[in-house]
């Protein structure tokens, strides 16, 4: 007996986070247009913290968050040119130091920390959160390396997902009602995992960071939409012709700029693509917006473009 009621309160909370995931069917009358976006995360939603973005930059607008807002007619400025995108490269969620091992960098929690110390958020603002991703390459990056094994690993990512729970209900309890949140995509479908033959490893990394948020945040499904950003690169990486990308070998990224560094934390003299430049692409590659990925980890602009069309459809649909 008790089996069965352990098992349908499993089942409760599973039909509860994907209403979280996929609630707002319907038509919406009145759709929310924000006034002001503010951004939170790691490198996929950094728009530019130390001048450039973890892309091809180009110039254009190319990461996620960026399209997003332009959706809406606005821009998202990086905290430090005095805007409200505060995502940085690297940034973990709460544990320090970040992936490239610098303890300087401003993690999820004090990225909150810093904006909630100026400013208040009100029903007009949308909150875009892109994190988990330096914290899966952290955690496995030390699995490779053998300074901990696969279970410290997976225990280490699960709080991680626990920990950006307790970040977005922050920023529900401080006024936000349009909070928009994607975790890593599936690693596993990387070019690191492929170079390294770890793509089982990355994967299982990737999907318990997000099962435990989805759990975390289960009663939030009023302010918080999920954007499931594995559902997407699986889709993208299985299929790519549907999308118009090439059909290129799982290790192929675009950029040569090696950074004799940590770089993005999956080891150093890496690709680092906060480094590349349209003369910086490999031989063959030139044309990258036919390409998904910059380096091991990271879109091209034409990946995050694809990302963004998928959130703001999302985001419309639900708000």
């Amino acid at each position: 007996m008790a089996t069965q009621w352990l098992r349908r309160g499993w089942l409760a909370a599973c039909a509860s986070v994907l209403l979280l995931a996929s609630c707002g069917g319907g038509d919406i009358v009145d759709p929310f247009t924000p006034s002001r976006i503010v951004a939170f995360g790691d490198a996929m939603g950094d728009v530019g913290q130390n001048g450039a973005r973890y892309t091809v930059n180009d110039g254009t607008i190319n990461v996620w968050t960026e399209y997003v807002a332009a959706q809406y007619g606005l821009t998202l400025e990086p905290s430090s040119s005095g805007g409200f995108g505060y995502a940085t490269g690297n940034a973990r969620v709460l544990a320090k130091p970040d992936a490239a091992g610098n303890n300087a960098t401003p993690t999820v929690k004090e990225q909150i920390d810093a904006f909630l110390a100026t400013g208040t958020l009100s029903d007009e603002d949308m909150i875009l959160v892109s994190a988990g991703t330096s914290d899966v390459i952290a955690e496995v990056q030390a699995v490779l390396t053998d300074a901990q094994d696969e279970q410290e690993m997976l225990a280490a990512v699960e709080k991680a997902g626990r920990d950006l729970g307790t970040q977005v209900r922050r920023l529900v309890d401080a006024g936000a009602e349009h909070v928009i949140v994607a975790g890593p995509y599936n690693l596993g479908r990387s070019p690191w995992a492929f170079e390294t033959g770890r793509a089982d490893l990355l994967e299982r990394a990737s999907t318990r960071f997000n099962q435990q948020f989805l759990v975390s945040v289960v009663d939030l499904g009023e302010s918080v939409l999920y954007v499931d950003a594995a559902l997407f690169f699986n889709l993208v990486t299985g299929s790519p012709t549907s999308y118009d990308l090439a059909e290129t070998a799982p290790s192929a990224y675009v950029c040569t700029s090696v950074d004799p560094g940590p770089g993005i934390g999956t080891g150093a003299g890496e690709v680092n693509s906060n480094l590349c430049t349209p003369d910086t692409l490999a031989a063959g590659r030139e044309e990258y917006t036919f390409f998904l990925f910059a380096d091991r980890v990271y879109p091209t602009p034409r990946g995050h473009l694809l990302f963004g069309d998928y959130a703001s459809g999302r985001i419309k649909e639900r708000f």
